[in-house]
C-alpha cells in the first residue's frame, strides 16, 4: 500500500516505548506498526509548509523566502532569549508571539548523547525529549515566558552542553545519569530574575524507544539526491526512522518534502 503527503515532524505518545504517528492530510500511519517491515520511500516534490508552493525547502519546512518573513521561523525560535512578546514589542507578528512566549516555559535537562540543558513550551513535556531522542529528562525550572526560559538556559550554558550528537543518540551510545544531581549541581548558576521558579523536588523522566536495532554507522539519508530509497525500518528514535542497513532519515529535518511511501 502507498501513502503520499507531505512530511511534517512525527507526532508522539508517551507510552512505554512511544508510540509514533506519520500523519498525511488524508491519512495517518502508526509508524511503530512498520517495524520489521520494508518500506520505500520517494520524493515527490516540494510544499512549503507556509505557501504550499513546489519550491525547494530552505529550513524548518519553509522556502526561503517564507522562513524570513513567518513568525514560526523568528530567531527567538531557536534563541528564546531573544523574546520580547513580555515587552510588547514585536517581531514579525505580536499576536502570534504573545499568544507562543507568554506561557509557561520549562528549562530542563535531557541526557540523549550526553547532558544538556534546552527550553521548551510547559504543555510540549514530554513531547520536546521525544523528539531529541532522549531516553531520561527533568524539569528544573519553570517560568512564567520564553524569555526568561532563554536567559536561564544562556547563563546555565556556560557549564553544562545545550547540543545533542545525533551519531552518538542513534548508536545508543549512552551512560545514565543523576539528572538530580545535576539539578541541584547548576542551581547556583540560575540567574537572579529566575531563582525563585527553580523546581526544588521532581524526578527523572524515563522513556523508551521502539528499537530493534540500533545503527552501528548511522548515515544520513538525503531523499532528495537519491529519490528513492527502500529498506527494513527497524527501529525510531527522536525524529528519526532507523533502517536495517545503517541508514537513518529524519523526519523533521525533511518537514515540507511531499514524498510516496510504500509499505510492502
Amino acid at each position: 500500500m502507498t501513502y503520499q503527503g507531505v512530511l511534517t515532524k512525527m507526532e508522539t505518545e508517551f507510552s512505554q516505548p512511544i508510540q509514533y504517528y506519520l500523519v498525511f492530510e488524508n491519512d495517518f500511519l502508526n509508524m511503530n506498526q512498520l517495524l520489521n517491515k520494508d518500506i520505500t520511500i520517494q520524493f515527490v516534490k516540494y510544499q512549503c509548509l507556509n505557501c504550499g508552493l513546489d519550491i525547494p525547502i530552505y529550513r524548518q519546512g519553509f522556502d526561503k523566502q517564507c522562513f524570513y518573513e513567518v513568525p514560526q521561523a523568528a530567531d527567538w525560535i531557536m534563541r528564546p532569549e531573544l523574546s520580547k512578546a513580555h515587552l510588547g514589542i514585536e517581531d514579525r507578528d505580536l499576536e502570534f508571539e504573545k499568544k507562543v512566549q507568554l506561557q509557561p516555559h520549562i528549562v530542563y535537562l535531557a541526557n540523549s548523547s550526553n547532558v544538556k540543558v534546552g527550553v521548551t513550551r510547559k504543555n510540549q513535556v514530554p513531547t520536546r525529549w521525544i523528539d531529541q531522542g532522549a531516553h531520561e529528562a527533568i524539569e528544573i525550572v519553570e517560568v512564567p515566558n520564553r524569555y526568561l526560559a532563554g536567559v536561564t538556559e544562556l547563563a546555565l550554558k556556560n557549564y553544562v552542553a545545550d547540543k545533542t550528537n545525533w551519531r552518538k543518540m542513534l548508536k545508543n551510545d549512552i551512560e545514565d545519569e543523576n539528572l538530580v544531581e545535576w539539578r541541584e549541581r547548576l542551581k547556583q548558576y540560575i540567574p537572579v530574575e529566575a531563582k525563585d521558579y527553580f523546581i526544588e523536588s521532581n524526578t527523572e523522566t524515563n522513556l523508551e524507544f521502539p528499537v530493534y536495532k540500533y545503527p552501528e554507522k548511522p548515515k544520513s539519508l538525503n531523499i532528495v539526491k537519491e529519490q528513492q530509497y527502500s529498506g527494513k525500518l527497524v527501529g525510531i528514535k527522536g525524529q528519526y526512522l532507523i533502517f536495517e542497513d545503517n541508514t537513518v532519515f529524519n523526519v523533521r529535518s525533511n518537514e515540507g518534502l511531499v514524498v510516496d511511501i510504500t509499505v510492502k
